[in-house]
Order: structure tokens, then sequence, then C-alpha cells
């Protein structure tokens, strides 16, 4: 921690001179968009409201693909990026202001809270995520410890979203996320990306009591880390299910869904207008089981007609997604038509436009910009 507090304080002054411009400029799109059908367009959306077109942003979109990314990425640790604040900040910005997204979701990672609970992790070039010690026993899940005061564990959250919050006013939503239940005991577990979730199904087999104990404490400590992004500024809350597709419709039913439910209706109860976001990676082959989550709008994986997921959902349904995130190779054309087909198939209302998946790394700039620029070029009711 004293490593990523002396980083920033060297940057700061460096990064403070470079962003001052293009906070006014930022200052003047809110002034612009405030006045407009534009303003909260996209939480607006969430809620359900009508909204003279279809909001849009893209999930990992402060990523590498973009060149200004890539100075910090290539210069600083992930968890140090992540963790400090003026990089956290510049970063989760970078899209609005190149491309004027609809949503800007802060740059974390979804296993940021476990050193908070007790699971150290790193990220490793190369590799990714790698927990040292995988969560195996029925002793390491009794020693986890609750998240308790968000402010003490995880306390350069709060500096992030408050600063976002004022940044992205009267221009973009600001978006939270957390890493779903079963998604953070799964990497916990198997202590980095597993290709068969190996270790985890073998515990659903021989040992589900120690998964299942596992779960009810991580669905706690993500319900209370939700609560306080939104209380920290964050306008929607995004869950992600990233492992879903290890899981069929069974052992989805039995080790995801309650969990994610659980933490979900905890956020609902603290926070009734906020709206909550579910996205299962690779879960669109189980939809009827998501059908009566306990969310206010489900993100759709790009393996789905969208369509024909709102016929299964049901029009009360509010939905998100799900272009296949290859489709941004395409050409300005492939692009344009891909969002038209999504947009109209969203059906006008209760969609906000997003990939079915997150931005490619090699994933061209200007493709984001045809992607936004279409979404934005297309007004609602559709004729």
């Amino acid at each position: 921690m004293l490593a990523v507090t002396c980083v920033a304080l060297a940057f700061a002054p460096a990064q403070q001179a470079l962003r001052t411009p293009q906070r006014t400029q930022l200052a003047v799109q809110r002034a612009q968009v405030s006045c407009n059908e534009d303003h909260d367009i996209l939480l607006r959306c969430a809620r359900g409201e009508e909204t003279s077109r279809t909001p849009v942003w893209l999930m990992r979109q402060a990523g590498r693909y973009m060149a200004d990314f890539r100075k910090y990425s290539e210069k600083y640790p992930f968890r140090m990026r992540s963790e400090t604040p003026e990089i956290a900040v510049e970063l989760s910005l970078q899209p609005l202001r190149a491309f004027g997204v609809d949503g800007v979701v802060m740059f974390s990672d979804i296993l940021t809270p476990l050193p908070a609970l007790g699971v150290e992790f790193d990220v490793v070039k190369g590799t990714g995520p790698v927990i040292g010690t995988p969560l195996r026993t029925m002793e390491q899940v009794k020693a986890l410890t609750p998240l308790e005061d968000p402010d003490v564990k995880v306390p350069f959250l709060r500096e992030i979203l408050t600063t976002l919050r004022k940044e992205t006013e009267g221009t973009s939503t600001l978006i939270g996320f957390v890493g779903s239940p079963f998604t953070l005991v799964a990497y916990a577990v198997e202590g980095k990306a597993n290709r068969h979730c190996i270790a985890t199904k073998k515990m659903m087999m021989h040992n589900p009591e120690i998964l299942h104990a596992a779960l009810n404490h991580f669905a706690d400590a993500v319900g209370e880390y939700a609560c306080h992004q939104i209380e920290c500024g964050a306008q929607v809350m995004q869950f992600f299910e990233s492992w879903a597709h290890h899981l069929g419709p069974t052992q989805f039913e039995v080790y995801a869904k309650p969990y994610a439910d659980r933490a979900m209706r905890y956020v609902k109860e603290r926070h009734p207008d906020v709206p909550v976001v579910y996205y299962a990676n690779g879960g669109s082959s189980y939809l009827p089981e998501q059908k009566d989550m306990a969310c206010d709008m489900l993100s759709l994986d790009w393996a789905c007609d969208l369509a024909q997921a709102r016929q299964v959902l049901g029009p009360d349904r509010l939905v998100q997604g799900n272009i296949d995130p290859t489709v941004l190779m395409g050409s300005e054309e492939q692009i344009h038509a891909a969002v038209q087909e999504c947009i109209r198939k969203g059906g006008g209302k209760g969609h906000l436009l997003n990939l079915g998946h997150g931005v490619l790394q090699g994933t061209p700039e200007e493709s984001i910009q045809y992607f936004v620029d279409a979404a934005k070029a297309t007004k609602l009711p559709l004729a």
C-alpha cells in the first residue's frame, strides 16, 4: 500500500497538468448535455423509462485496446493502477473523453475486494490474477473475514468513485461493478483461471458443504461491497458472473443463482432506486433460469438472439447487450449494420446497447467510435 501511495504522490502533479484542459472540456460537455434529452439517458433507461435513443456503453471499455491506456499498463502493475485513485480515475474517464459513451465504469477488477476478505491475489503479466493459497478447506472458509468497514479495507474506493461522480455529473452515468459470489469463490478455489474449473467442480461433487459455506460468506460481502460503491457515488451496479460458462442449468440453480440473488436483494433493499444489472457470461443457454432473478436488468452474452431472448424473458424484463465483440474488427458499415440490428431486436425500450462480452484487445479505436456514433444516430421509436 505504501508503494501505491508513493507512486500516486509522485504521479499526481504531472497528471494534473495533463488533465486540466480535458476536465474543462468535460465541464463544457456537462453543461451542454444537461440541457438536452441525453441527460442521464443510461440511468433513465436502466430504470425502465422511455428514452429518445438506445443508450450505449461497452464492457471493458477502459482497456488495452486504447493507446492512452497502454501508456499506463506498460508502466504500472495492475493493482497499482486500480488502487491508486489518480490513475484509476484517469483510466475510467479515457473512453468518455475519446468516444462519448453514455456510461463510465470504474476501472477496477472483480477480485479487488478479495484481500479484504482474507484472500490475497496478484495480477501476473501474461497470466492474469493468481491466488497463492487457493481456498480448498472448511478451515480456510471459517478463517475468512467479513468486509466490515470498506473505507478501512478498500480505502481507495471512495476517492475513486466520488471523483468520478463529480467528473461525470450531467455527462455520463457512473457504473460500479462487483463479481458475483460464485465467480469469486470459484476463482478463489481454482487459484487462477482454469479452462475446466476442475477444483470447483470436484468440490461440488465431493465437498459441496465447503462450497456453500464459502458462497454464503461471499454473498454477504458482495452485497456490502456493492452498497459501498453506491454510497460512494455509483448510479448503476453491474454484477459479473464471469464464470457462468462453467455451469450447466442445474449447477447454476444450485451454486450461482441463489447467492447472486441474495447479494442483489441486499442491494435493492438498501438502495431500491439504483438499477442492478446481472451478466452471466455464457449463461444464455439457460435464460429461463434467469427470468426471475433479483435484478432490474439482464445483460446477455452474444451467443443468443436478442429478439428471441426478449420473448423468453418477457416484455417487462430490461436487457443489455449483446453484439459479438469481434464485429468491432469489421468495417464501419458492418458495425453500423450490427448496431441497427441489435437495437431493432432490442425492441426500442428497456434496452442498453452493449457488447455480449468485453472489448477485445486489438480492437481498433475508431471501431469503438463507429459503434457509439451508430447508436447515437439511431433515434427511437424505430420506424
